[in-house]
């Protein structure tokens, strides 16, 4: 049997800050996951469109593809095509989990949920010449996970080849996370064991490891156990966890001494009233510049993310935002306007709002507005957004950023970090054109290496004047009739 799996082109906006990285930075390890489970005897290949050109003059047997929602236009495209040369064409992933009736108008399978156990259940049944049009997760387990066919990636396309997957999902749930949908109906966050996970990582060449999990710190046995086994090997690796981690001194600093360099922290919003009206309660307890102080101390570069475009933002959201942001040191931030994914509350809100401008599903991917604000134009969300992108990338931005840290080899990390993540886009696009991008892994190494050791402030840093986070306590909070009510106020209906 020949089986291929694809990762579509994702939408490529014009004009868009960073967009082209984005795609170069890790393999598609989730494919690579389900290629373990294809019996050595087949033939099994994977074509990631966003480093290569597709080849669509083939006829394997069986193509599998991960649908998102900002690649689901090119996912149905490639599997139209399949499917009239007669190719069994199965669709899975997080638009297709959201959206299954639109997903079967282009497949003849649709997996809803994680597949790491339909998948094998599925190819059983495609052998027997008997496959179902629909495989639902019933078990949320890993311990039976293959290793990842880690032979198929061609490494040199990718920024941080090194990517891994020792988790699946997330413990809390806010209302504009995908993984709310995707999860439903089994456990929402689950881990390899411990010795499944080292094993992986043993694998690995090199030093630089990244962790593409939504929480690394979700399991507080788990992380102690994994950063115990990891103590020691010299590894640099990077991942994502929520702001309240930095709470959990003793696991940070765990993290920290088995090699942990970078988080991507989900800070959101600096507004509390938009914390608790999107259910990201676990923000909610966190005094946000002692967050922030807290992974400095432990020696954490903070890759902050913001969304723009919740219903307490008005225009004074961007620079508010990115003063904070600068204020406070942090190294990289990515921000992005809120969007109503299919499946989520956000989602079935908005559309009982009638507030769904359209649904193009190329424009969902966080550059683009597709929902009425409430407190400002589609157009100055979208121009703020940019802005305040451009803005906290400044020149000027960065030096002042960097001033914050005590240290001249911390202002000087800090300055080369953010600049080669968000000024350069030009050069890194001529990088990956090359197809020669791997080539730069080991510089991205060496900078993460350099950092280890607390980050010191000058002093302490201060809330900016007039741009400290709004604390407002959870139980001062209007009930939700009335928060709805004032959501009508904002859009002029009352």
């Amino acid at each position: 049997m020949r089986v291929k799996l694809v990762l579509p082109r994702f939408t490529r906006s014009q004009g868009e800050p960073r967009r082209k990285i984005n795609y170069s930075l890790w393999p598609p390890i989730g494919l690579a996951t389900l290629a373990g489970y294809v019996r050595a005897d087949d033939e099994v290949w994977i074509e990631d469109e966003n480093v290569e050109p597709l080849e669509a003059d083939d006829s394997p047997d069986l193509v599998g593809i991960s649908v998102s929602v900002s690649g689901a236009r090119r996912a149905y495209e490639i599997a139209d095509h399949y499917r009239r040369r007669g190719v069994h064409v199965c669709l899975g992933g997080l638009h297709a989990t959201a959206m299954p009736v639109e997903a079967l108008r282009h497949a003849d399978t649709v997996f809803l949920g994680p597949a790491e156990e339909a998948w094998p259940r599925f190819l059983g049944d495609f052998r027997a010449r008997r496959p179902r049009r629909v495989y639902r997760s019933q078990v949320r387990c890993l311990a039976d996970q293959p290793p990842a066919r880690r032979d198929l990636i061609k490494t040199h396309l990718y920024l941080a080849p090194n990517a891994l997957v020792v988790s699946r999902g997330c413990p809390h749930c806010c209302d504009f996370c995908s993984n709310s949908s995707f999860f439903r109906g089994g456990k929402a966050f689950y881990t390899q064991t411990v010795d499944q996970a080292m094993a992986e990582i043993e694998r690995l060449p090199g030093r630089h490891l990244y962790f593409l999990d939504d929480h690394i710190l979700g399991s507080e046995e788990f992380a102690r156990a994994l950063f115990g086994g990891m103590k020691g090997m010299g590894r640099t690796w990077q991942s994502a966890a929520t702001v309240d981690s930095a709470l959990r001194t003793d696991l940070l600093n765990r993290a920290v001494a088995s090699g942990l360099r970078t988080l991507l922290v989900g800070f959101e919003t600096i507004s509390d009233r938009n914390l608790a009206d999107y259910r990201k309660h676990q923000n909610l307890k966190c005094d946000y510049e002692e967050a922030v102080r807290r992974f400095h101390d432990a020696g954490v570069m903070v890759n902050a993310t913001f969304v723009f475009g919740l219903d307490d933002d008005d225009e004074s959201v961007f620079e508010r935002t990115v003063e904070w942001a600068l204020a406070q040191g942090i190294e990289t931030a990515t921000f992005h306007i809120l969007t109503p994914y299919p499946g989520t509350r956000l989602y079935q809100r908005m559309a009982a709002e009638d507030r769904i401008l359209t649904r193009n599903w190329d424009l969902y991917d966080t550059a683009h507005v597709v929902f009425q604000p409430a407190r400002m134009s589609a157009a100055q969300l979208k121009a703020g957004r940019l802005r305040a992108h451009r803005d906290f990338y400044g020149w000027g931005s960065i030096l002042k950023s960097a001033a914050t840290h005590a240290r001249l080899r911390d202002q000087l990390r800090h300055c080369v970090y953010t600049a080669g993540w968000g000024r350069f886009e030009a050069l890194w696009d001529l990088i990956i054109r090359s197809g020669q991008v791997g080539r730069f892994s080991p510089l991205l190494t060496g900078v993460l290496a350099a950092s280890g050791g607390p980050i010191r402030s000058r002093n302490g840093r201060r809330p900016v004047e007039g741009h400290r986070r709004q604390v407002v306590p959870a139980e001062a909070l209007p009930p939700r009739p009335v928060q709805e009510a004032l959501s009508q106020v904002h859009r002029g209906q009352l």
